[in-house]
């Protein structure tokens, strides 16, 4: 077993399909999702920076790659040099892991853990030279990065996992009558007049089955999205210069694999409400989605959800995974949370552990004054 590193995804492209294979059915890990996210998110003007370097460890057996860890290295003061998943940040790419082969976790992890602790700090490769791993977005109980972090701990390395947001999943049945029987009384109607609505043809379902489509859709998800976050004072998502650009990219490159559904409804001839989503083998990810702020009465994101599960239901999709966030309307759909991990490791170096030590201080320091102020109802 080798490990190589490669900072330029052209030098693993040849492995794109293996790549895919690794991701084992979620998109947030397909090439097609990490890829654009560095050309959006790590490049300035399509060239490396200085504050930012693609690492991506591609373990072999023999010739065979059996494994990616698909990360990169950001530069900054007050945390030094950081290795992170790609796709993190505003993305929030969930269910973060390191890409494995079934049955190599334990000596994949073994193998990482001995290359990142032997590289860490500039001992052995510059381009490396990491002080601190931080993963976000992992599912509580990941057997791959679990056995990353064991043998990091044996040798050594400073572990700290910690709980997230969780995740929220709904187990869909075979048929749309065996879910709405498990919602509550007053929910059960609520969803079954929307469930008329859409029956009876006054909201009309528009999904996009070609390109022309779905960027004609993303128009209207963005647009709806962002005036209902405008008209709450928030800028939305779309506003940030790299999203909606990343995004338009890496949702036609799904699109032609099959693993985006992009729908949006109209009501009166006008678009009422418009749902993102990306598609695993079996799960229905509600990545995006957005409504309009004028037309409320209409209840568009009660509307929205109740087309989508339907839809996910007949088309045999096992989940409907709500992502990462604790707000209340999830529990309401009778899904179930999925605990998710924050974890930092440092090197076993003591540069990297003073820095660590520092850092953790002053974010305490700053949660301190933050909680100080939401008291005296200064925030």
């Amino acid at each position: 077993m080798r490990i190589t590193l490669h900072d330029c995804f052209d030098q693993l492209a040849p492995w794109r399909e293996r790549w895919n294979q690794l991701a084992r059915g979620l998109p947030f890990r397909r090439w097609e999702w990490l890829e654009p996210w560095w050309t959006h998110y790590g490049l300035e003007s399509g060239q490396p920076t200085p504050a930012k370097r693609l690492v991506l460890l591609a373990v072999w057996d023999d010739q065979q790659l059996i494994a990616v860890a698909p990360w990169y290295l950001s530069r900054g003061w007050g945390e030094g040099r950081t290795l992170r998943a790609l796709g993190a940040g505003e993305v929030c790419s969930e269910y973060v892991t390191i890409l494995c082969d079934l049955g190599c976790e334990d000596r994949v992890g073994a193998a990482l853990a001995n290359w990142l602790t032997e590289n860490a700090c500039g001992r052995r490769d510059e381009k490396l030279d990491w002080e601190l791993l931080e993963l976000s977005g992992v599912v509580a109980g990941d057997r791959n990065v679990s056995r990353l972090l064991d043998h990091l701990a044996e040798l050594g390395n400073d572990v700290y996992p910690r709980a997230g947001q969780s995740c929220w999943r709904i187990e869909l049945p075979e048929r749309w009558n065996e879910f709405v029987s498990r919602l509550s009384k007053s929910h059960r109607k609520q969803v079954r007049r929307a469930a008329r609505k859409l029956a009876d043809r006054r909201a009309i379902v528009h999904q996009a089955t070609t390109l022309d489509e779905l960027r004609q859709g993303f128009d209207i998800l963005v647009d709806l999205h962002q005036r209902r976050w405008e008209s709450l004072g928030d800028r939305g998502c779309f506003a940030r210069p790299g999203f909606a650009p990343f995004h338009r990219a890496t949702s036609e490159r799904l699109f032609l694999d099959g693993c985006v559904d992009l729908l949006w409804l109209e009501l009166d001839g006008r678009p009422l409400a418009a749902e993102y989503h990306l598609l695993g083998s079996d799960v229905v990810y509600a990545y995006q989605s957005g409504i309009d702020p004028d037309r409320l009465e209409h209840e568009p994101g009660r509307l929205a959800v109740t087309a989508t599960i339907q839809r996910g239901i007949e088309r045999g999709f096992r989940s409907y995974d709500f992502l990462r966030g604790d707000e209340p309307y999830k529990a309401h759909w009778r899904a179930e949370p999925r605990p998710m991990w924050e974890i930092r490791v440092v090197p076993p170096r003591a540069g990297a552990r003073l820095r660590q030590g520092v850092s953790s201080a002053t974010d305490r320091v700053k949660s301190w004054i933050k909680s100080g102020l939401e008291l005296a109802g200064l925030r």
